[in-house]
């Protein structure tokens, strides 16, 4: 089953240094303005095309000297940018801007293939096989791409890590690097990424990731065997089975671990990837806590934290699910294109730049977060079919 088809059919350098400081001075002086702005009223509500031409403006204009953008992190961030701007319908393949940030990212690419070189290497090759699946004309990138599948594939936990099917780690995948802890972020960039550049959904990679998947849902059945399973089960997600199981939502008084909502729509999104049906209990569980926790004023379970990955992780499982009206479990009707770009608008700065003043997970940085909310625009703009 391609890509489209299942779609449809769900339809510290002194540099460094530097720049983290101007960062710092710039970053809390918007957010103040993007709150203050927060509950006033507009009479013209601007389109998502002139939000999107706003954000692509201001991500132009912070392109540094290397070619990317947050570059004394990691080059991640960059193959975000890259994307949305790619995805926005504004900018080309070919564009200066673009030919530069690619030419960057292919500067992390090792004789492992893929990002190997960059410090988060699993989820920068992730993010970095969809950049060059948007540019990739005429072929121009089908060795990096394909080198990319191959080097995601040794960075899975499998039995190639003496990892069986009962371990918590089996199918997930981490940061990479120092870090290589499945988690289910990470595992949902790299089903992504793989999916994306025209793997099938019963990929035996796909297939061993979806293990991984359904052991971070709330929810006591077959697919998930870990102890704290069934102690809140409302159908939700958490960061990671792995280690004993870890929530950012925290725990019960009972040691379960809560679910909150962009790890919930990380983990449906994946599902739908990999091929499970909506009459599967996994999916029709998490669909239930979606219907239960619809808003775009927050992300459910964390409040304001992660806000600006919430929008993305949503707009993008929402497209995928191919729905244009989702109804709550209160019965209400919901036209989530609608409200995501109400949401998205009422939060841009006047630079045309998003941040959040909930500095958590990195969305104090206004070039990831930006690339987060146009990403998000450009799912209200693919109908589904």
């Amino acid at each position: 089953m391609g890509t489209t088809t299942s779609r449809r059919r769900f339809l510290g350098h002194t540099g460094s240094a530097l720049a983290l400081t101007a960062w710092a001075r710039w970053a809390p002086s918007r957010a103040a303005a993007w709150s203050d702005d927060l509950g006033k009223s507009d009479p013209v509500a601007p389109s998502a095309a002139k939000l999107i031409e706003r954000g692509v403006t201001f991500l132009r204009q912070r392109q540094d000297p290397k070619g990317g953008w947050t570059t004394e992190r990691e080059p991640g961030i960059t193959a975000l940018v890259v994307t949305a701007l790619l995805r926005s319908g504004q900018v080309a393949p070919g564009d200066p801007a673009v030919t530069r940030a690619l030419s960057y990212l292919e500067g992390f690419i090792g004789p492992k293939g893929g990002l190997s070189e960059a410090p988060h290497a699993n989820y920068s090759t992730s993010i970095a096989l969809i950049a060059f699946r948007e540019a990739n004309v005429n072929h121009r990138y089908d060795r990096a791409i394909k080198a990319g599948q191959d080097f995601l594939k040794t960075m899975q936990w499998d039995e190639s890590e003496g990892k069986t099917r009962e371990d918590a780690f089996y199918g997930g995948a981490g940061y990479g690097g120092t870090n290589s802890r499945p988690d289910l972020s990470n595992t949902a960039f790299f089903i992504e990424a793989l999916r994306e550049t025209g793997l099938p959904a019963d990929d035996p990679n796909l297939q061993k990731a979806i293990v991984f998947i359904s052991r971070c849902q709330n929810l006591k059945s077959e697919f998930n065997d870990q102890a704290w399973a069934g102690k809140v089960n409302d159908g939700g997600f958490v960061y990671t089975a792995a280690n004993g199981g870890q929530s950012v939502a925290g725990q019960t008084a009972d040691g379960g671990l809560r679910s909150y909502a962009s790890m919930t729509y990380a983990g449906l999104k994946s599902m739908i990837y990999a091929g499970l049906s909506r009459d599967d209990p996994r999916v029709k569980a998490a669909l239930s806590y979606i219907t239960q926790h619809y808003t775009v004023d927050e992300n459910p379970g964390l409040g304001q934290h992660g806000l600006f990955y919430y929008y993305h992780t949503f707009a993008k499982t929402m497209a995928v699910l191919g729905e244009p009206i989702l109804k709550d479990a209160k019965g209400g009707s919901h036209d989530w294109r609608s409200d995501l770009i109400a949401a998205l608008g009422k939060r841009q700065l006047r630079e045309g730049g998003w941040v959040n003043p909930a500095d958590r997970f990195m969305e104090g940085d206004p070039n990831l977060v930006t690339a987060y909310a146009l990403l998000a625009l450009a799912y209200t703009r693919e109908k589904a079919k």
